[in-house]
This record gives structure tokens, sequence and C-alpha cells, in this order.
């Protein structure tokens, strides 16, 4: 386990390790080294709510209107049999280090070490009466106060991250390498409990009244402290035609939280802000423990390599065998006959692949890929409440992937592509004693079937590109109904009115679909001085099920140019605009139907100056405008209640995300070794997401916790580095 006594010791070591490699070469007076050191200060002029969209992976400590920066490079080259050194060191003062080191003789051996640590900050504003909130054993308590009257909580999570990785050249032939990786994520974020008493299978948790509470919601933040260590070997071989390698690959996740435990007790707040006491029954759901992440592993081994036939023909081929396995204990034992999950999945890939040239304008592709998921997790009877019980359900997954590729090229400019892709998806026998809940039906295979061609256009003296067209589609196997713990009936006719499907909810994923998609790149350079890149995309997705509802059509549309002028050596010019589309038609019965439109739009302009010799400007201007609407109806089912609602609220309000952002910098060498640069950020953000709030009031919790995040922030920055190189 890598704990934060190892991490400073890590530190130290790398940068002990680093001083020594810059040190000792000079002392001995080889070849000189590069060592470029650069230390800056930077003052924001705002904090707390104002920054925290900014903050979230700043590397800027949140509660500090000063912020110190350190880099070092260093590089040292011999001759080119000899040794090499590489060590970069970055943000050596802030929240997010990186420590990265090179060492190797070219041709013999490499060895790389990594440091980093990543620090996340919620951009929401937390504000609770919590006791104990980021551990396991958290105390619910109301705030006297009411709504916003409790503290400040700053949700983070820490991302600790080490890795070395050995490579050796054994012979020319054969060659050996070896990584490893380990990261510890500490901390705690935004989550929640919450539940509304069901009296119907429960006669001690009765609804809310005048004098108790009978539903809640709770903000309960997930403690975290877990590690993820990975491993992979691998052994390669090379012979004339043949080429191979072994491999080995290896996670391990580890979670030192089994469970949340939270304590509520006392009065909540029921909808309209009156405390009342917690029913007992409701109390007793509040209070049990909840699961977290378990540990798993997986470890997986392969086969990989080429083989050419010819100078024109070569087949690639790997071959792997997983297996993933989750037996963490519960975190409770009131399942008979079961301690954990005992969840093993073995997964078998085999993937071959050709290419060929058989003749000068001809080339040919193949591609087949097969991967079964044979899902061994043990079956077992874990819902048991009610009359009926139910077991957890096999997932098994056999996926076949076919391609084929064909390309001509009719003359020196122009080239043709033609293609066929192929996808079957079975995912096996449905477990007669589990139930599906939320969805109507379920289907056992997938079969899609997509052609593509394309003509693409070589640089001439100014202009290349490409256009491209595809149609896909995709049926399967009959729909399987589900009989709640009794097995599926295969529905040959879904369509006929006796199965009563037509105001069912089925998967997108599972049901008929046609794709088709067009898209062209274009590729302009008049001259040395300008060059400009279009690409635009539009693609729609038609969905067929046994019901009228659900998911019906979407569509996307993509546009964006580049472009690039160069005045001269001192002077260029860099800009950038894209548009993009997307949108979602689907409907519930007699509930909302609903045409959901994303639109994003960005624009950015840049230019770069070298007045003198001396010194450099650069300037960089940013917009960003992400727009989602909700334009709602409803069926002609629709209840009263619904109508009502949508006629008094209009529907759901739109949701904008707009950034505008400013950077300036110049750079001023004070001579041949030494240099001062200085930046200015400005970033102004306007996000009115109302899932935490609308029109002011902030979303409450049932203990008077509010989550809150700023409308309007604005942020402005500056920073003086000093650079020297040695």
């Amino acid at each position: 386990m890598f704990n934060t006594s190892s991490k400073i010791c890590f530190q130290r070591t790398t940068l002990a390790l680093a001083v020594g490699v810059v040190l000792i070469p000079v002392q001995a007076q080889v070849p000189p080294v590069d060592l470029t050191v650069t230390m800056g200060l930077g003052l924001f002029d705002g904090q707390g709510a104002d920054r925290g969209l900014l903050d979230q992976y700043s590397g800027m400590r949140k509660d500090s209107e000063v912020a110190g920066n350190l880099d070092i490079d260093y590089t040292l080259r011999k001759d080119e049999k000899a040794g090499w050194v590489d060590f970069q060191g970055s943000g050596l003062l802030g929240d997010m280090r990186e420590l990265n080191l090179v060492w190797k003789e070219p041709g013999d051996w490499k060895f790389t070490a990594d440091y980093s640590e990543l620090l996340h900050h919620d951009p929401n504003q937390v504000n609770t009466g919590l006791v104990g909130a980021g551990t396991t054993t958290p105390q619910v308590v109301a705030l006297p106060g009411g709504a916003g009257s409790g503290y400040n909580l700053d949700l983070q999570t820490k991302r600790t991250k080490l890795g070395l990785g050995f490579t050796k050249e054994i012979t020319p032939r054969l060659q050996f390498m070896v990584d490893l990786k380990t990261e510890n994520k500490e901390g705690s974020r935004l989550s929640g409990i919450g539940m509304t008493c069901p009296t119907v299978y429960d006669p001690t948790c009765s609804g809310t009244t005048g004098i108790q509470v009978g539903s809640a919601a709770l903000m309960i933040p997930e403690p975290i402290d877990a590690n993820h260590s990975q491993i992979e070997a691998r052994m390669s071989y090379a012979l004339e035609k043949l080429r191979f390698s072994v491999g080995y690959y290896g996670s391990f996740y580890r979670n030192n939280n089994s469970s949340l435990n939270p304590v509520v007790s006392g009065n909540l707040y029921n909808a309209v802000g009156t405390s009342l006491s917690v029913s007992p029954g409701l109390l007793g759901y509040l209070n049990q423990p909840i699961a977290l992440s378990p540990d798993n592993q997986m470890q997986q081994l392969d086969l990989t390599g080429n083989y050419a036939f010819t100078r024109k023909t070569l087949a690639t081929f790997k071959v792997a065998f997983s297996q993933a396995t989750q037996d963490d204990s519960f975190v409770t034992t009131s399942l008979p006959g079961r301690t954990s999950l005992g969840a093993k999945v073995n997964t078998t890939l085999v993937d071959l692949g050709l290419t060929s040239r058989p003749m000068p304008k001809l080339s040919l592709l193949a591609n087949f890929r097969y991967q079964d998921r044979d899902d061994q997790t043990p079956i077992a009877y874990y819902n048991l409440a009610g009359t009926t019980a139910y077991t957890n359900q096999a997932l098994p997954n056999r996926k076949t992937n076919g391609k084929l590729e064909a390309g001509w090229q009719f003359n020196g400019d122009y080239k043709g592509i033609v293609g066929a892709d192929f996808e079957s998806i079975d995912r096996g026998t449905f477990t007669a004693t589990s139930a599906i809940v939320g969805l109507t039906a379920l289907r056992q295979q997938t079969d899609e079937t997509t052609l593509r061609a394309e003509l693409r256009r070589r640089m001439s003296e100014d202009l290349s590109g490409s256009v491209s067209v595809s149609s896909s589609r995709r049926d399967g196997s009959n729909w399987l109904k589900d009989n709640s713990g009794l097995g599926v009936t295969a529905l040959a006719n879904p369509a006929d009115p006796a199965y009563g499907l037509s105001t069912g909810i089925f998967m997108p994923t599972l049901a008929d679909r046609q794709r088709d998609k067009v898209k062209v790149f274009a590729d302009w350079e008049p001259n040395k001085k300008l060059s400009m890149q279009l690409s635009a995309e539009s693609g729609t997705d038609k969905y067929n099920y046994p019901s009228a509802n659900g998911l019906s059509h979407t569509r996307m549309d993509q546009f964006s140019l580049d472009a690039s002028y160069v005045v001269s050596f001192r002077l260029a010019f860099n800009g950038y605009v894209s548009y993009g589309v997307q949108t979602y038609d689907q409907s519930r019965t007699a509930g909302y139907v609903m045409a959901f439109e994303n639109t994003n739009t960005t624009v950015g302009v840049g230019v770069m100056s070298k007045p003198t010799d001396k010194l450099e400007l650069g300037a960089n201007l940013s917009y960003m405008d992400d727009q989602n609407k909700y334009k709602q109806t409803l069926d002609i089912a629709a209840d009263s209640y619904s109508v009502a609602s949508l006629a008094a609220a209009g529907g759901l309000p739109d949701i904008v995300y707009r950034q505008t952002t400013l950077k300036l910098f110049g750079k001023y060498a004070l001579d041949k070794k030494s240099a001062v640069r200085v930046d200015f950020v400005h970033q102004k953000v306007s996000y009115n997401d109302w899932a935490w709030g609308y029109n002011g009031v902030p979303y409450t919790y049932a203990d008077g916790t509010t989550v809150t995040q700023k409308q309007d922030q604005s942020v402005n920055y500056v920073g003086v580095s000093y650079i020297y190189k040695f």
C-alpha cells in the first residue's frame, strides 16, 4: 500500500536523485548538460465561490490568493551509446506536482520513474451541520437555524500516483519490459441517501403526516480511501518474418472503506421546512449500512504479433485470456448461504487481421474479432422481501466483429475505399429465477451491418480532403418478456395487442436501429503563410420498438474550422470555430414527450509575436456557449396533475453554460541564460444548472443541508516567472 509517509519519502528520494544526476556529471566534467529552472509567483483576485469551477483542477490552493510555482527541466546527452538522462518536475509548489525521470543506455536498457498528484475540488458549495463528514460514520444533525445556518464543507479528492518501468534489450531480437503503477485516492465526494417509506411492504413505515416525516433525502459524502495497482510485463521476440510478444497484465483494486454507516436521529424537515420527528420505520431505513466499491482484481495473459507472408501481405494476431473476480465480503451476512458475491468472469479474445496490396492500385484489409465473456458468478436468492424471491442474473456476452475493406488508387490524386462491418452480440440464456425491473422486455441477440464508402483526394498543390458516407442497420432475435422469477416468454409477434407492449419501456441499445452518417474533411494550404482545415459531419439514428414510446430519433451535426496565418517569422495568427447540435426525441406513455437539444459553440483567436529578438508576446481569447433545451409536451393519456404542472411551470428551464477566457503573456530574455515571463488570465463563467438551485433558492436536504453553485463567476490571475538555464 502506498501511504503518505512513502509518498514524502519518494519525493525526497526523487529530488535527491535529480540533484545527483545534475551535479555528478558536472563534477566529472563530461559533456555539458541542459538544466532549466523556472520559479514564479501568482496572485488571484477571487476566492471561494468565484473560483468554484476554476479551482477544480487548477493545482492552486483553494483558500489562498497567492500561488507559488517551481519547475525543473534537466537533460543529459552523451554520445549515441552512452548514458541519456531526462528529468522534469512541474508544479512542485502546488497541489498538482509531477516528477518524471528517464534514464537509459540507448540500445541496451531504459528505466523510467513517474510521480504525480492530482487534487480535485468539488465546484459546489455545501453548507451543512453534518458531523464527521467524509468518514464512514457521519452523524446527521438537523440545522436548528434552518437551511444555510451550518458550516461550509469543502469536498475534495486527491490522487497520488507512482510508476516505475524497466526495459531491457537482452539480444537484438529479444526484449523484456515491465511496468508497475500504483495510485492512492483519498478524500470524499458528493453523494447521498434517501427513502420514501414503502408502506405497502412495511407497516411501520408510514408516509409524512402533520407530526412526523415519512420521506427524506440526505447529503452523505462518500468517504474515499482506495488503492489501484497495475502491473504489465511483456517479452518480445523478432524473427525475419514473424514478430510476437507474450504479455501479462494485472489490475488490483483495494478499498479500505467497506461500508458507509450513517447515524440519523432526532428531527428532520419536511418539504415545506417544518421540523418534525422521523417515523420509526423511515429511521430504520436511513440508518442501514451502505456498501461501498468492493475489492476486485483482473489478470490477463496474451499472445500478440504479426507475420509477413510477403512484402505486400501482412497478418496480425492477438489471443488473450483474462479472469476478473470480486469476492469481497458483504457488509451484512443476512443472506442465507452467501457471504460474498463470489463473482468470476472469464474472457477469451481472438483478433485476426490481414492487410495486402496484390496490385499497385489495390489494397485489401480484413479483420475478425471474437470475444466471449463467460459470467461464472454463482446464482443465489438476494431479494427475499415480500412473497416472491428473486436471484441475481448471469450476464454472459459473446461478441463477434468482422471487417472487410478495399481501396483503389484511381490516379495520383484520388483514392476510393469501400468497406463492410458486421457485429453480432449474444447475451446468453436469461436466468429464469431473476427478474427485470423498469423494463418490459429484453433481447438475447442483436446483429448490425454497416456499409461505408470514402473518396480521398491527396494533397495537390494546395488542397486535399475526403468525403465518407456510412449506413448501418441493426435488428435482433425475438423480444423476451419477463415473467418475474418464472423465466421469459419469447414474443414472435410483439406487436400483437394481446401482449400489451404498446406502452412498454425498451432499451435503445437492444432496439432495431437505422444509423446514417456523412463526413467531409478538407485541408487547404494555398501558400506557405495560410492553412485551413474544415470538418463537417452529420448523422441520424432512428429506433423501432414494439412500443410507440421511448427514444425514437436522434441527430448529430458537427462543424469545425481551424486556420493559421503566418505574416512573418515574428508574427502569426491562429483561430478556430466549431458548432455542434445533438437532438433526442423521446416519449413516455401517459407522461412527457420531450425533444431535447444540446447546442455547443466555441470560438477562439490567438496571436504570437516576437517584436525583437529578446521579447515574445502572445494572446488568446476563447468563448464557449453550451445550451441544453427541453421542449416538453404531454402524451394524450397524461393525467390532469401532469397537465396542470406543465401549464404552471412551463416545463424544464434551459441549462446554459458560457465561458470567456482571455490569456496574455510576455517573455523577455535578460541574457542568453535568463528570462522573465508575465502571464495574465481572465476567466468569466455563467452557469445556471437548476439541479442545485433555481431562482436563487438552493437545493435543500431534509436536515437543512444546501448545495449551491454561484451562477456568475469571474477570476483574474497575474503570474510572474523567472527562468534560468544553466
